[in-house]
């Protein structure tokens, strides 16, 4: 083995594996609001456009990295993405239940009624 090819090997490696916690801290929690979603957005668009030139290399660790670097950042992005729907569905579903309007009362001039517990 060459030393080229044995320290692209090794810093594979490296990478790879300093970005596991990261990734393994986000699936296990699915807490991703530190995310930006329009960088996680650029940083997968870049990886595919990278791609292009990567897969005309001959096959070596940088295939190997790269694949890495497009599977954890996918990941990622579909994390933050349903994270954001999640977080717009709680937000609409809870100003929903906060005030439920009796059918025919907006109608009447009658004020809405307030289901009990909640607070307005």
């Amino acid at each position: 083995m060459d030393i080229p090819l044995l320290a692209g090997t090794i810093s594979t490696v490296v990478f790879a594996v300093s970005n596991l916690p990261m990734l393994r801290k986000a699936l296990r929690t699915r807490d991703v609001s530190s995310y930006s979603l329009p960088s996680m957005i650029m940083i997968n668009a870049a990886n595919v456009l990278y791609s292009l030139y990567v897969f005309t290399l001959p096959f070596g660790p940088i295939w190997g990295l790269h694949t890495f670097y497009l599977v954890s950042c996918g990941i990622m992005l579909v994390l933050c993405l349903r994270a954001r729907r999640s977080a717009a569905a709680q937000r609409t579903g809870r100003s929903r239940r906060l005030r439920r309007v009796e059918p025919g009362a907006d109608q009447l001039g009658e004020r809405p009624q307030i289901e009990p517990g909640v607070v307005a």
